[in-house]
C-alpha cells in the first residue's frame, strides 16, 4: 500500500521529467542521423559525377583508305564527348569537361563484356601497333583537348591496312590521358571497319 501511495505521489513529477529526457535523447540521435545523411549524400553525388565515359557522338565515312584522312560521315570532323554514364548528358563544366585525350587504333573484335564494361587493362591490350619495321599506325595528331566537354578530332590516318589482324579490321578508341584527380574515365570505341590500301581506292568507287 505505502509503495502504491508513493508511486502515485511520485508518478506526476517524474512522468515530466522521463518525456523531456527521451525528447532530448531522441532529437540528439535524430541530428546524428541526419549529418550523417548529409555526408552520405554528398558522397554519393560525387560518386554519380564520378561516373563517367568518353563517347564517339558521329559515325565514321567508309570505306577508309590508307594515306586518307580519317573522317566521320558528310565529311565532317570526328566528334568526341565526355558523357554522364547514368544520364547520358554531355557533361559541360569542371575539370573533366577540358580533359586532353587521345586517339588510338583498336582490334576490329574488342567488345567488352555484355554491356560494354571492359576493364582498364581489356582496353590496353587491345590497342593495336604498327608491324615491325613499319610507321606509326596512326598517322597526324592523335590528341584532342576537350572544350565544355566536346572535341574534334584533328588531322589522323591509317599508314597500314587491316588485313594483317587478327580480325581483319579496325576500330578507333579514345581515352583521357590526364586523369590528374585518379578518377577513371571509361574509354570510348567505334564500330568495326576495314582499312584498304590507298593504291586501291579507285576500284571502290565503280
Amino acid at each position: 500500500m505505502k509503495l502504491q501511495s508513493v508511486q502515485h505521489l511520485l508518478e506526476p513529477v517524474l512522468e515530466p521529467l522521463i518525456r523531456r529526457v527521451v525528447k532530448e535523447e531522441v532529437e540528439v540521435a535524430f541530428r546524428k542521423h541526419l549529418n550523417n545523411m548529409k555526408r552520405n549524400g554528398g558522397k554519393d553525388v560525387n560518386s554519380t559525377s564520378r561516373s563517367l565515359q568518353l563517347q564517339f557522338l558521329n559515325n565514321l565515312s567508309l570505306p577508309v583508305f590508307t594515306g586518307t584522312r580519317i573522317e566521320a560521315e558528310e565529311c565532317s570532323a570526328i566528334k568526341v564527348a565526355i558523357v554522364d554514364s547514368l544520364t547520358g548528358q554531355i557533361v559541360s563544366s569542371g575539370p573533366e569537361s577540358s580533359a586532353k585525350v587521345e586517339v588510338v587504333v583498336l582490334e576490329g573484335d574488342f567488345d567488352g563484356d555484355e554491356g560494354d564494361n571492359w576493364t582498364l587493362e581489356e582496353f590496353k591490350n587491345n590497342i593495336v601497333r604498327e608491324r615491325e619495321g613499319k610507321k606509326p599506325l596512326l598517322a597526324g595528331d592523335a590528341f584532342l583537348t576537350l572544350t565544355r566537354g566536346i572535341g574534334l578530332v584533328g588531322e589522323i590516318s591509317f599508314s597500314d591496312n587491316s588485313s594483317w589482324t587478327r580480325s581483319r579490321r579496325f576500330r578507333l578508341g579514345a581515352r583521357v590521358v590526364d586523369g590528374s584527380d585518379g578518377t577513371r574515365v571509361r574509354e570510348a570505341k567505334t564500330e568495326s571497319f576495314i582499312v584498304r590500301d590507298h593504291r586501291g581506292e579507285c576500284k571502290y568507287f565503280f
